[in-house]
């Protein structure tokens, strides 16, 4: 295991301010690509060092403690330029990565579908490519372990051209994954069948609650960015109707911008979506802070006219809940207060979600008689087909449908399922 140090610079009052926040997120993004922190050093000046982006003389302070504390890696809550991290590596003869290196490093990992592993691969690439110019055998000394994860070990800066033409293959097998997913898409659309997705800052319980929904078994962690490929599965109500559910990446304050554009298509599948599911950790002390990131997001991806629930999650850790759930007693408050860890609230979850994805469709019981084969195949095209039972001479469905698609087939509508 690396051992790190990580430095925050602050420039400003408002920097200062968020500095240990900040800092509490990018300990647990070290930890989460797998170093220990060893310790942590803030600095507040009025400008940045153009060559080591903190102050000379805090370099110094830094290059002891390197040497003291035997750390391995240094990692700054900041995006460094080329120089400034050529700069700190000849400083402290020792490992420098950034925060954004530090997070394509743990998407790196955890990445497992073919598209997720070429996004990041993407992102890697577009972050490396400007840092080769001058570097001659650094990459080669700093070896393997964090920031050097995936292409990044591999010697990169012996070919540019290289670098460049893997650049030019993936964006074309991307091209090739994205035009299935569009069809994929396209044809959901079709479907009557609703989709809602959960979103949410990284760590705030998506994945627990997507299993929860759904009666999954995702991989559940408490580490950053424990999920990054995103998945669609059922959820069932209890009256027999069902919707479709997607898991998405968590969002993070400081996204890097390569990762912003190599996730965009998989991020904008939240377009299709007829309610988005935001999952906020209700113990966070940053909870506020972390809402606006994930807006800011949604916003930038024009995911603002879709019906939205704010789930505020984890409520079994906080000491007093009782208020809460008063808050959460009417259909039209858009807000659910729950624990995806013991199921309390799911119900009150369930209740909303259908409020909102089955607003303007009611349930019907039909009977169609056999030879009227054309309108037995055509239902499951622009309803949600909920029941369907055969006899001798008809079909007997149970069904949920827009009123007006339903007036032509009035003959065939039954009184309730009791006539069955």
């Amino acid at each position: 295991m690396e051992k790190a140090l990580i430095i925050h610079l602050s420039t400003n009052k408002k920097e200062k301010h968020a500095a240990a926040e900040s800092m509490q997120e990018l300990r647990g993004l070290v930890e989460s690509a797998g170093a220990e922190v060893l310790d942590e050093v803030y600095q507040f000046r009025p400008q940045k060092n153009p060559k080591y982006f903190i102050g000379e003389g805090k370099a110094d302070e830094i290059g002891l403690m390197i040497q003291d504390r035997e750390a391995d890696l240094v990692v700054f809550d900041h995006v460094l330029t080329p120089i400034q991290q050529r700069g700190l590596e000849d400083k402290f003869q020792s490992k420098v990565v950034d925060r954004t290196q530090i997070i394509l490093d743990i998407f790196a990992q955890r990445a497992l579908s073919r598209e997720g592993k070429l996004q990041v691969e993407l992102a890697q690439l577009n972050y490396l490519l400007p840092r080769l110019t001058g570097k001659g055998t650094a990459l080669s000394r700093l070896g393997g372990g964090i920031g050097t994860g995936g292409p990044v070990e591999k010697k990169l800066e012996e070919d540019r051209r290289r670098i460049q033409e893997r650049i030019t293959h993936i964006k074309r097998s991307l091209r090739k994954i994205q035009q299935r997913r569009t069809e994929q898409r396209k044809n959901r659309k079709k479907s009557p069948i609703p989709l809602a997705s959960l979103v949410g800052y990284t760590n705030a319980g998506k994945s627990t609650l997507f299993n929860q929904l759904t009666q999954e078994n995702r991989l559940v962690s408490s580490q950053l960015f424990a999920t990054l490929d995103p998945v669609i599965r059922r959820i069932n109500f209890s009256d027999g109707s069902y919707c479709y559910l997607s898991d998405t990446v968590g969002f993070i304050k400081k996204l890097p911008v390569e990762l912003k554009t190599a996730f965009r298509a998989t991020l904008e599948e939240l377009l299709e979506a007829d309610c988005i599911c935001h999952v906020i950790d209700i113990t966070s002390s940053q909870s506020l802070s972390q809402v606006e990131a994930v807006e800011r997001i949604l916003s930038e991806l024009g995911v603002v006219d879709v019906p939205h629930i704010k789930i505020y999650n984890k409520i079994d850790l906080l000491p007093e809940k009782q208020p809460l759930l008063q808050k959460n007693q009417t259909l039209e408050n858009p807000s659910v207060y729950l624990s995806a860890q013991t199921g309390e609230g799911i119900t009150d979850l369930k209740a909303k979600l259908q409020n909102i994805l089955f607003k303007d469709l009611k349930i019907f019981y039909l009977r169609i008689p056999k030879s009227n084969k054309i309108a037995i195949h055509s239902f499951p095209k622009w309803s949600i087909v909920l029941k369907r039972r055969e006899t001798i001479k008809d079909y007997e469905l149970k069904l949920m449908a827009d009123p007006k698609s339903i007036v032509k087939y009035a003959p065939y509508i039954q009184g309730g399922e009791e006539t069955w």
